[in-house]
């Protein structure tokens, strides 16, 4: 993802969450994924999807037991 893209996406997820804390990084290896994180705690990853031409985003969220 672009850089222009993954900014488009953290202020949409921003806003739709209403949380300015939501921040997306860049992933080391993963062109097509950002880490999602609320300060510094690890939430998930959004996917980026192209498909004929018509892209589209998707949020994985792990959410472990133990943290519940």
């Amino acid at each position: 993802m672009s850089p222009q893209e993954i900014a488009k996406l953290e202020t949409y997820l921003q806003d739709k969450f209403d949380n300015s804390n939501i921040k997306l990084m860049q992933r080391p290896k993963a062109k097509d994924s950002v880490e999602m994180m609320i300060g510094d705690e690890f939430i998930g990853v959004a996917y980026r999807d192209e498909d004929e031409g018509e892209v589209s985003y998707s949020l994985s969220i792990c959410i472990l037991e133990e943290d519940l």
